[in-house]
């Protein structure tokens, strides 16, 4: 099979580190990134199935609890592109496993599918049902899989989730494997391009669920690529189900981002520049030199970077919340605001496995097949690269590597 492989190779993720930092997004998907960068395209084994089940034959068995997947459809995630960028934090080197396969939003078909059902979206993480470990872990037993605190054991290899587990293979091949526990069956009336947006959409909902948002508070997304438009949907679903109205301000740098984010219910729509003025508005804020006295009640930091963080320290209320659901890595920042303003500072990852029903309520319900902007085949991974690292100036939001037969509007733009 056909897949893009992430190797640890030392030399090669610190060159994409040097490359990315001197150049930015561009150096991503340009020749001289692929050549020394650690993912390249190989023709290799389908993942076998784990040792757990006897006698495996080359499809899953019916009665089995893996199966076989041929993606449609996998995005790319800024999680991704950051271990491509050699920036992803070395916490994470014991939780996952080399080589690997990339892709967590994955949309795909069951090779050898029970009766009637087919499409299935991965519920990537793997927690201690996937591991066969019995009894589960307390965090499993509670249903937070996403806090597993089995991720390196078991009998399938260390890794987080599908895409950074070398014996599951991932969404960028043409075959992966996951346990029954993982599967998400999808309805026909449902598209691909809708069915790979409901696990990114799962994350932004948790982040949402996690920030405890009350009737009538001020909320600040930081960041409107896929993940703060996902949680804008989120809060759009909520307000017309769960009765509940906050004031959303939403901070977005590109034109399509603006756009989509007044469609998906944002009061305000700024600019990164005018955040601090904004919220010292809608907060009658006073000022003690350059800080505010007040802020917003809730931040949700949908970016993950130094700059986003210390602005949520900046117009975050005394006593309020950052909910930060964007990937951050390490970092050097000012934390005496949350120690005087007594700020809550909470992460939010992943999801738990009810998430994914509601989440696909909210994909459907606001049509956020919308938000896949270009699909690549897997030959061309260096423009998929390119196009995602530069989505926003791009005018594009989710970029896909597209592995269906008869592949529609496949884009094959070159880098700008």
């Amino acid at each position: 099979m056909k897949a893009l492989l992430f190797e640890r190779n030392i030399p090669r993720l610190a060159a994409s580190r040097i490359g990315s930092s001197l150049f930015g997004a561009d150096f991503l998907g340009s020749t001289q990134g692929a050549k020394v960068g650690p993912l390249r395209l190989v023709e290799t084994e389908p993942p076998r199935l784990p040792d757990s089940v006897p006698n495996s034959p080359s499809d899953s068995l019916p009665d089995s609890d893996w199966y076989r997947i041929r993606p449609r459809l996998s995005g790319i995630c800024g999680s991704d592109l950051a271990a491509l960028a050699g920036k992803s934090s070395r916490w994470f080197e014991p939780l996952v496993s080399f080589p690997f396969v990339p892709g967590h939003e994955v949309v795909g078909e069951l090779i050898n599918p029970p009766a009637g059902k087919s499409r299935v979206v991965i519920k990537a993480v793997l927690g201690c049902a996937t591991r066969g470990i019995n009894p589960p872990c307390d965090s499993c037993q509670k249903g937070y899989i996403n806090q597993c605190e089995r991720v390196a054991f078991g009998h399938i290899k260390p890794g987080m989730m599908v895409g950074y587990c070398a014996d599951t293979s991932g969404g960028w091949s043409e075959e992966l494997i996951a346990h029954k526990t993982q599967l998400h069956y999808i309805k026909d009336d449902v598209t691909d391009e809708a069915a790979v947006m409901i696990e990114p959409t799962a994350c932004a909902l948790h982040a949402v669920e996690s920030a405890n948002i009350n009737d009538g508070d001020k909320v600040l997304i930081l960041g409107s690529g896929t993940l703060g438009l996902c949680v804008l949907a989120s809060l759009q679903y909520l307000r017309f189900s769960g009765g509940i109205n906050p004031e959303i301000i939403a901070v977005a740098k590109y034109p399509e981002q603006y756009q989509l984010a007044q469609e998906l219910g944002a009061q305000y729509i700024i600019s990164p520049s005018e955040t601090g003025r904004v919220v010292r508005k809608r907060t009658a804020s006073l000022m003690a030199g350059t800080h505010l006295t007040t802020g917003v009640d809730i931040v949700i930091d949908c970016v993950g970077s130094r700059d986003s963080l210390r602005n949520a320290l900046d117009v975050v209320s005394p006593k309020g919340k950052i909910v930060l659901v964007g990937m951050p890595g390490e970092t050097r920042i000012d934390m005496a605001p949350l120690w005087y303003k007594e700020i809550t500072l909470q992460g939010a990852y992943t999801y738990s496995p009810t998430t994914f029903d509601t989440a696909t309520k909210v994909v459907v319900t606001n049509h956020l097949e919308r938000l896949v902007s270009a699909k690549y085949r897997l030959e061309n991974f260096e423009d998929a690269i390119a196009h995602a690292a530069k989505a926003g100036q791009r005018g594009a939001i989710k970029v896909v590597f597209d592995m269906r037969k008869k592949p529609r509007n496949i884009q094959r733009e070159q880098p700008s």
